[in-house]
């Protein structure tokens, strides 16, 4: 598992506008922050660790492998400089986790008559169904 932090050296930031919430304030300070990741291009990342990100973030990266994450919500350029950072630490901790692997397990036999008790009330109210065709 790679620490996110060490990757923050490799960030590059971008403010700009943002609609919302601000009053006078959001037509005037460029609160929203744009943070851009270039995974080819990372120098702390090896050749697996590239290959990772690129496959389980492939939806988030741009054409040319770049990780695109932005947010707008807070009112300060700070604050959302500290949640786009939040975010893309998170995602990189999510890209290096390894799932557990599920422990096969059988049906218990509650489980087994609670599912024939369900065949048979189904099997009865379509019985209830049928015509009956009397001479």
């Amino acid at each position: 598992m790679i620490n996110p932090e060490i990757l923050h050296n490799e960030l590059v930031f971008q403010t700009a506008r943002s609609g919302g919430a601000g009053g006078q304030n959001v037509n005037k300070v460029e609160t929203k922050v744009e943070l851009r990741f270039d995974v080819d291009k990372s120098q702390v990342l090896t050749d697996e660790q590239k290959q990772v990100i690129a496959e389980k973030l492939s939806g988030k990266l741009t054409n040319d492998k770049v990780l695109v994450l932005y947010h707008q919500t807070e009112r300060s350029q700070l604050a959302n400089k500290d949640k786009v950072i939040a975010k893309f630490d998170q995602l990189i901790r999510q890209a290096f986790t390894v799932p557990k692997r599920r422990k096969a397990t059988r049906p218990t036999l509650a489980s087994k008559l609670e599912r024939l008790q369900s065949k048979q009330r189904n099997a009865t109210i379509k019985s209830l169904r049928r015509k009956t065709f009397e001479d």
